[in-house]
C-alpha cells in the first residue's frame, strides 16, 4: 500500500511582490518552534540574470552557544509561485530533511492546492548535505544550486530599543539610536538556498506596479499530520 504522508500548513510568509520578507517569532501557533519561519527571500542572482534564488530562514535565534537547530523530518518547507496573478499556487517547490540531507522537488504543479500538502516524490530536483561549520553546496544537472544548513541570521533590528520607543517614558522619549544595537547580531538561522533557471519555473504573466513580470511567491511551514 502506497504510503501518503499529509502535511498541515503552519506557518506562511510572502514576497509579493517586493520579494524580501521577515516574520522572525511573531506567528503565535508556532513561534520557538521548528516550523517558525524567519525570513524568506527571493530574487535575481544578477539584474538580467535568467535564474532566480529563493532563501527560506527558520528557527530564528538559534544561538551560536547552543547546540545548533536541527531541521525537523516532520516539517515540509513549500515554495509557492504564483504565475498568473490570482495568488494560487501554480509551481511547488518542496523541502524535507532526512538523515542529514535536505532534499528538494518540484518544481511542479500542484494536484491540489491550499492548506495542505503531500511530498512529491516523484519530482525530485535533487538534495544536498546538511551543512554545519563549512557550506557544502551542490548543483544538479540541470543547473540547479542547492544548499542547507546554518547561517548568521542576516535581520538587522534593535528590539529592546524598539519597545522603548513605543512605551516611552517621560526621562527616555529620543526616539530610535543611530546605529543602534542588532539584538539578532550572533544568532543563527537554520537556512535553505536554491538557484533555479526560469525556465524550470514557467513564464509569469502577472505584473508589477512599474508593468514588469514578476513571479508572486510565498513560503509555507507544514508539519506531517
Amino acid at each position: 500500500m502506497k504510503k501518503i504522508k499529509i502535511f498541515a500548513v503552519l506557518g506562511i510568509i510572502l514576497a509579493v511582490p517586493v520579494f524580501i520578507a521577515a516574520d522572525h517569532v511573531d506567528a503565535p501557533g508556532v513561534a520557538g518552534t521548528s516550523a517558525d519561519i524567519a525570513d524568506f527571500y527571493a530574487f535575481e542572482p544578477t539584474i538580467g540574470s535568467d535564474n532566480t534564488v529563493f532563501i527560506v530562514n527558520v528557527q530564528s535565534n538559534v544561538l551560536p552557544d547552543l547546540t545548533y537547530g536541527a531541521f525537523d523530518e516532520d516539517v515540509l518547507i513549500e515554495i509557492n509561485i504564483d504565475l498568473d496573478g490570482d495568488l494560487v499556487e501554480d509551481q511547488v517547490i518542496q523541502a524535507i530533511p532526512r538523515d542529514g540531507i535536505m532534499y528538494f522537488f518540484g518544481p511542479f504543479a500542484p494536484s491540489s492546492t491550499g492548506l495542505d500538502s503531500q511530498v512529491a516524490t516523484g519530482n525530485a530536483l535533487g538534495s544536498v548535505e546538511i551543512s554545519s561549520n563549512t557550506a557544502i553546496t551542490t548543483t544538479t544537472s540541470n543547473g540547479v544550486s542547492l544548499f542547507a544548513g546554518p547561517r548568521q541570521d542576516a535581520f538587522y533590528f534593535d528590539f529592546n530599543r524598539f519597545n522603548q520607543v513605543i512605551a516611552p517614558t517621560e526621562e527616555d522619549h529620543s526616539g530610535f539610536n543611530v546605529p543602534g544595537i542588532d539584538t539578532f547580531d550572533g544568532a543563527n538561522t537554520l537556512s535553505i538556498a536554491l538557484e533555479v533557471p526560469n525556465s524550470l519555473l514557467g513564464t509569469p504573466t502577472a505584473m508589477n506596479v512599474i508593468n514588469v513580470p514578476v513571479y508572486k511567491t510565498w513560503v509555507t511551514t507544514n508539519r506531517k499530520q
